[in-house]
């Protein structure tokens, strides 16, 4: 028990020059929270390899840059897709219609007031409950409820649908336009 305290004190000691290390690496205070953050996980997931007696700090370092190297050997393998024009590229939809459909529903989702695009995409596309789409937002549930169904109501009204057969490529779109999901 005291060799698992001395060793999260000497963790937490570390943090400041492990923190400025990892800036100067990524030119990025975020990105050097994160990868300090990764490397005060690994430490203490192996820190029974850690040889009592030895440099912790070099160690700490040899972890944080190793993380760093291979997030960076990582980043080299993704493609940079922010806008998803690559990805449009490769999906293919069933039929025109479905093209067409969800076209018509990016557009009319662009069309809702900043606040209600986020309700309906945090509920209806990224499937968080209304719960954790509130705390997300920072805001109360009740308030997130309201946004959501205005934004259905209002992509009811852009898209023209009066029942879940007038849309949809897929169960996806009929869920983020349906009134009917229950919280």
């Amino acid at each position: 028990m005291a060799d698992a305290s001395n060793f999260r004190a000497s963790l937490l000691e570390a943090i400041p020059s492990l923190r400025a290390f990892a800036v100067s690496l990524t030119k990025n205070s975020d990105r050097a929270d994160d990868l300090v953050q990764e490397t005060l996980v690994k430490a203490w997931d192996k820190q029974s390899s850690f040889q009592p007696g030895t440099n912790l700090r070099a160690w700490l370092f040899t972890i944080l840059r190793n993380e760093f190297y291979s997030q960076m050997r990582k980043r080299g393998r993704e493609v940079q897709d922010s806008d998803g024009s690559i990805t449009a590229r490769l999906s293919i939809h069933p039929s025109q219609d479905g093209s067409l459909d969800l076209d018509d529903f990016r557009k009319a989702l662009e069309l809702l007031p900043e606040d209600q695009r986020e309700a309906i995409v945090l509920i209806g596309a990224s499937g968080f409950s209304y719960e954790e789409a509130a705390e997300i937002c920072g805001c109360a549930v009740g308030t997130i409820k309201s946004r959501v169904s205005r934004a259905r109501t209002r992509l009811q009204e852009i898209l023209h649908i009066s029942g879940e057969g007038d849309y949809g490529p897929d169960g996806v779109s009929a869920q983020v336009t349906s009134s009917n999901i229950v919280a």
